[in-house]
């Protein structure tokens, strides 16, 4: 097709306590006696997100055989994690009525993972690529109790496989229903929100200086990028209203990239995290400190940010790396072909030789 047939989310519930409206979404889903399995963001397993006085697990609608399991994210999802939660699921219950994701990107990138194994053959590494998925998950749902990387409303869950990070990008990854509730976002450690935020900035800008842009595109970035500008670089203080704009320059960002692609900062932070488990907001981070030269305003602003917000940037990341872990990077940045071309354009490889990507490299 010349124009994409894109794929959304089904329901989108928006407002504070809406996460209290859970049970009600989930009952007509419900599928006889299967269970609803609930992967919620380790963060939250000694308490956390507490509202009238009960926790965040507390406040889950539990029903029947439903099951709550606490998602290590300490890195990024891999493709072994995906497809052995899968497999214990259908050990242990046969089917499930849905996979709900309750957490930052990483947990809702696994539950649109696990939801997808559930009813596809082999393992999640065979469908890492585009559109290689060819049956529907189980019914899935996304809650993010952090802001920024899209992953709400995104055609893709990134995973990081035997040879490669990469999505499993297709047209039955979105999630048939979130819940943006911004006070699930209340407390977040100020480090992590303002990685996952900037995470949503570089979207932005990857997307608006793209050469995949449209008035689609354009409509979203532009908003989300002015919600961005009013978080990090407008306000002093957080407050409730940082947490409402930045959910919904989240959801903006997601449905900008939809439609278009990322960038050079994406591509890059690929290699890292595949090499080093580099989580995704800080490694976009890392990367977008040095851009000068491919984003040149934005990089500007998005380091008055940084010392606005009194954050650490980590530096010296790649000393004394061997030849082959860098190659290893390389190899993987340049992999993500439609990120180089909608930052670079087509003669995109003939711009980014393996030299000047390892000479960048060198710098982070």
């Amino acid at each position: 097709m010349k124009f994409r047939n894109f794929r959304m989310v089904s329901y989108v519930v928006y407002g504070r306590g809406s996460f209290d409206q859970l049970d009600e979404i989930l009952a007509p889903q419900r599928k006889g006696d299967a269970p609803m399995i609930f992967l919620v963001d380790h963060y939250f397993q000694n308490g956390g997100g507490v509202r009238n006085g009960k926790s965040l697990t507390e406040r889950i609608p539990l029903r029947g055989k439903d099951k709550i399991i606490f998602a290590d994210v300490t890195y990024e999802p891999k493709t072994t994690q995906v497809d052995k939660l899968a497999k214990e699921l259908k050990d242990e219950f046969g089917t499930v009525s849905g996979i709900i994701g309750i957490g930052g990107g990483s947990v809702m990138d696994l539950a649109k993972a696990v939801s997808l194994m559930m009813n596809n053959p082999g393992s999640s590494a065979d469908y890492q690529g585009w559109d290689l998925v060819k049956l529907p998950g189980v019914y899935k749902a996304g809650i993010p109790t952090l802001s920024g990387t899209g992953a709400e409303v995104s055609r893709t869950t990134v995973l990081t496989g035997p040879t490669r990070k990469l999505g499993m990008n297709s047209d039955f990854t979105p999630f048939d229903q979130i819940v943006l509730d911004p006070e699930l976002c209340a407390n977040a450690p100020a480090n992590q929100r303002f990685y996952t935020g900037m995470d949503c900035y570089i979207h932005c800008i990857e997307s608006l200086q793209g050469t995949y842009l449209n008035e689609f595109s354009k409509s979203y970035g532009e908003k989300a990028l002015e919600l961005c500008r009013d978080v990090f670089v407008r306000k002093n203080t957080w407050d409730d209203e940082c947490d409402d704009k930045l959910m919904m320059a989240s959801y903006a960002g997601g449905m900008s990239i939809a439609y278009s692609q990322v960038g050079v900062a994406h591509a890059v932070s690929y290699g890292l995290s595949y090499l080093l488990g580099t989580k995704h907001g800080i490694g976009n981070c890392i990367v977008m400190n040095h851009l000068e030269d491919y984003y040149p305003e934005a990089v500007v602003e998005f380091k008055q940010m940084v010392d606005k917000n009194k954050i650490d940037i980590p530096v010296g990341i790649c000393e004394g790396l061997s030849d082959e872990q860098f190659d290893t990077m390389i190899n993987v940045s340049l992999g993500m072909k439609p990120l180089w071309e909608n930052a670079l354009g087509k003669d995109w490889e003939s711009i980014m030789t393996r030299e000047k990507l390892r000479a960048l490299y060198e710098k982070l």
